[in-house]
């Protein structure tokens, strides 16, 4: 039985880091429909997500802020992640992605120009993290209906960045190792701001 249950708040305690063997892997499908047990674990990480971005909840818990986070950062080896994002009203818009895989991107790229953070590794990373522009992502919603999502810009690394979590794969492994800086060459790419 899992202890991530909907009322179970997520610390930075529950958060794995950065050389355990969890983070390497290819984690594996969830069921169709989600389990009970799957739902009430997205439930638990998007309310984390929620608290760490509130001023007050994250002081008091100590969290990180984050706008993403997947299953296997808190140890569980399934495929789902967790994000918040926030609409053009500036208005919460939480994403729960079940068996998430890009269907579809941009050839252009983009990257943020201070790096990307993760809130499972706690140092500063330097580096350009390369990513597409926009992607499409198929994915199950928490009732085991197929959804097709479109995402652009900073909502497009996000769902990147957790997507590569899910495959075992870390943001800094896309840093050029001999030229941190260094952007990709033969393909169009601007700095997101």
């Amino acid at each position: 039985m899992s202890k991530f249950k909907r009322d179970y708040i997520i610390t930075m305690d529950d958060i794995v880091r950065e050389g355990e063997p969890i983070l390497r892997v290819v984690t594996e499908p969830v069921s169709v429909p989600p389990t009970e047990e799957d739902r009430e674990e997205m439930a638990a990480m998007l309310q984390f997500l929620k608290n760490s971005q509130d001023p007050e909840l994250s002081k008091k818990y100590k969290l990180r802020a984050g706008v993403g986070l997947s299953a296997n950062q808190i140890g569980l080896n399934k495929r789902m992640f967790a994000a918040l994002l926030s609409d053009s009203e500036g208005e919460d818009r939480p994403i729960a992605m079940f068996n998430p895989k890009i269907i579809s991107h941009s050839q252009a790229m983009t990257y943020l120009p201070e790096s990307e953070g993760c809130l499972s590794v706690d140092r500063p990373v330097q580096g350009f993290v390369p990513r597409y522009e926009k992607v499409q992502i198929k994915a199950m919603d928490e009732d085991g209906n197929e959804v097709k999502l479109r995402f652009k810009g900073f909502d497009a690394i996000v769902m990147q960045h957790e997507l590569d979590h899910l495959n075992g794969i870390m943001f800094y492994d896309h840093i050029n190792k001999e030229q941190p800086f260094k952007l990709p060459d033969g393909v169009p790419i601007s700095s997101l701001y």
